[in-house]
């Protein structure tokens, strides 16, 4: 039962882990809109939603409230909103909702920087207990030609202070988002950014190139190499070699987004060897694909 009550015609996206959860939509659109892989909120004015407009869908969705179980603040980046207006928001939504277990949210590297460690505690005791960070590398120079808004170091540092206030930090990366020339820079980069944040959770996705994205204009110009599927195995592959969480952490890994051309699921670091060795089965049975056509594979 997924419940959405804003009646705006501005898509609404959410991960595919809250399926079953009120969303609720407290911006509209994205504050940072820059990145040139991602065309979710082009064209989409950018709104913190007033107190009322978020009162009315709490209000049609308390029809429900005995069900709801997990709530998921949308749009792309609702930690924008100030800590105490947050706050307020958590406080209402776990009154309201009886059986409330949860409350997540996307969570940008900005908006996670400017906040506080002490901060990011009290919105974790409030309730807000997940947050999706689509960290998609560690490599400076790709942070940088995506226009991501944060470099290598403040990309670390906002999912750290994360996991160091008691928040579920839940990664996300793409695979291929280097292009092939720089494919094993980012990977090696990538991995030691993860291995400085420690997620909870890491989530492996593999490039698209949607219509209306800059990153697209730039492959359809020539200008931007991507990989094949069996490159991006390759990549995935350095990464989890060089990958070195602490045993016994037991960050959950998945890479079972329609993205991605082969599921992969374990727990880190005590699956790492395993698979490494599904990785490397992958990339080979790709290698096997004929006629393959880089255009139109990512058209």
């Amino acid at each position: 039962m997924n419940l959405f009550f804003d009646d705006e015609t501005i898509p609404c996206f959410r991960p595919p882990s809250e399926a079953d959860s009120f969303i609720l939509r407290v911006t509209r659109g994205c504050a940072h809109n820059q990145c040139t892989y991602c065309n979710m909120y082009r064209g989409v004015q950018f709104a913190m939603l007033q107190d009322e407009e978020i009162s009315r869908q709490i209000a049609l969705a308390t029809a429900y409230k005995n069900q709801i179980r997990r709530i998921f603040l949308a749009d792309g980046d609702a930690l924008v909103l100030q800590t105490e207006k947050l706050l307020k928001i958590l406080n209402i939504l776990y009154d309201t909702f009886p059986n409330l277990e949860r409350v997540s949210t996307y969570a940008a590297p900005k908006d996670m920087l400017r906040k506080s460690v002490e901060e990011l505690k009290a919105l974790k005791e409030a309730g807000l207990k997940l947050f999706y960070y689509g960290m998609e590398t560690g490599d400076d120079a790709t942070l940088k030609a995506i226009k991501k808004g944060v470099d290598a170091e403040e990309t670390i540092e906002a999912g750290r202070r994360t996991v160091e206030a008691g928040i579920t930090l839940s990664v996300m990366i793409i695979l291929g988002i280097a292009g092939t020339e720089n494919s094993e820079r980012n990977a090696l980069a990538t991995a030691k950014a993860l291995n400085i944040i420690k997620p909870n959770m890491l989530s492996a996705l593999c490039l698209m190139l949607y219509r209306g994205s800059e990153l697209k204009e730039q492959f359809e110009r020539g200008e931007f190499h991507p990989l094949p599927p069996y490159g991006l195995m390759h990549e995935l592959g350095i990464m989890m070699e060089n990958l070195e969480l602490p045993k016994g952490y037991g960050t959950l890994f998945r890479s079972n987004h329609y993205s991605n051309y082969v599921n992969f699921k374990g727990t880190l670091p005590d699956d790492k060897e395993r698979l490494i060795k599904e990785i490397k089965l992958a990339e080979a049975e790709l290698k096997k694909l004929k006629n393959y056509d880089v255009y139109n594979f990512y058209k």
